[in-house]
């Protein structure tokens, strides 16, 4: 059972939409710090994916990955295994209106509702 964390401490401006908004989005200011939601391994950090800006991805156990796209700036490599709560990059608006974190979880590569799986606030 894998125990979810906020990745960022904002006020939530996003909601997942089924077909549209494919995470939530959490509103913040550029420098603020971004954590790991759950413990696993950096699979990609780089900004080579169109509309994500500088984008890390942890891959989690049970085939889940979690998403964090528009940082300023990346801390966590790619191949590092990160803590739950681990300051993983710096909140940005790198790809983006406005700075915020966009923070997806997938189910096999599929988005699904992170707030279902992350704690109530």
């Amino acid at each position: 059972q894998l125990n979810w964390t906020w990745p960022s401490q904002g006020r939530l401006i996003g909601q997942f939409v089924e077909g549209g908004n494919k995470g939530i989005d959490i509103e913040g200011k550029i420098g603020d710090a971004v954590v790991a939601a759950e413990a696993g391994k950096v699979t990609y950090a780089g900004s080579g994916i169109r509309g994500y800006g500088n984008l890390l991805i942890i891959q989690h156990p049970n085939g889940l990955s979690s998403v964090y796209a528009h940082n300023d700036r990346l801390i966590a490599k790619e191949g590092l295994q990160v803590a739950r709560g681990q300051k993983i990059a710096e909140l940005g608006n790198s790809d983006a209106d406005q700075p915020k974190l966009h923070f997806e979880i997938r189910r096999q590569g599929k988005p699904i509702d992170p707030l279902k799986l992350l704690p109530a606030r």
